[in-house]
């Protein structure tokens, strides 16, 4: 798999988890709830938004690299 495409499941995973703890939120309501969510789903979303914009910079410095080796 290239980067592209993992950057792309990735950024999917991201889309996928926001979709569904926006479902979630709907029928959990509680103060348990915002916590879970202020603790874990703000702090996943984060780490993966930074990793799809480190792939985005690998994948440019790779294409980079092949141009200039060719």
């Amino acid at each position: 798999m290239g980067v592209y495409e993992g950057r792309g499941q990735l950024a999917k995973a991201v889309k996928d988890l926001t979709q569904k703890w926006g479902e979630t939120k709907m029928s959990w309501t509680d103060q348990n709830a915002e916590e879970f969510e202020r603790r874990y789903i703000h702090q996943i979303e984060a780490d993966l938004r930074q990793a799809v914009t480190a792939m985005e910079h690998i994948a440019s410095v790779l294409g980079q690299v092949y141009r200039d080796c060719e």
